[in-house]
């Protein structure tokens, strides 16, 4: 939701992921400790960091200090289910696909050309903002 590129390996082969992570030029963020003894990752030649606590909101205070994460970077520019850049949508080309209250309050659409899924300002996504903020002022790892 904050506009990064990224990705959920959810395969069981670790080699897989690595080889991955490298062609793609991606961080792997982990729990394992395994994964942060392998040669590729104490060698620096892949970047790992290894997540110190299993609660959402205290990973993402310590991407945001270890990665040097910044919530203003692209927020909501990318699809929360297919990672693909979202695209502007004019409110006469959602009309039918989004519920009626949201169709007569709302002006701004985004669409995922992948899913195809829609997405706009709600309330959903104030929400969302409001616990960015919350995360960005919160020191504390």
């Amino acid at each position: 939701m904050m506009g990064y590129d990224s990705l959920f390996f959810n395969g069981s082969d670790d080699t897989q992921m690595v080889r991955q992570a490298i062609a793609e030029g991606r961080v792997i963020l982990t729990r394992d400790t395994e994964i942060m003894k392998r040669r590729v990752v104490s060698s620096g030649r892949l970047r790992a960091v290894l997540m110190e606590s299993e609660a959402p909101e205290r990973q993402m205070r310590q991407l945001m200090a270890t990665l040097d994460i910044d919530i203003h970077f692209r927020p909501f520019t990318l699809c929360l289910e297919c990672n693909r850049p979202l695209e502007e949508r004019r409110k006469e080309e959602v009309a039918g696909r989004v519920p009626p209250y949201v169709y007569k309050t709302q002006t701004q659409y985004m669409e995922c050309p992948a899913c195809r899924r829609l997405y706009w300002r709600g309330t959903h996504w104030e929400a969302m903002t409001r616990q960015l903020e919350r995360l960005a002022a919160t020191e504390e790892i």
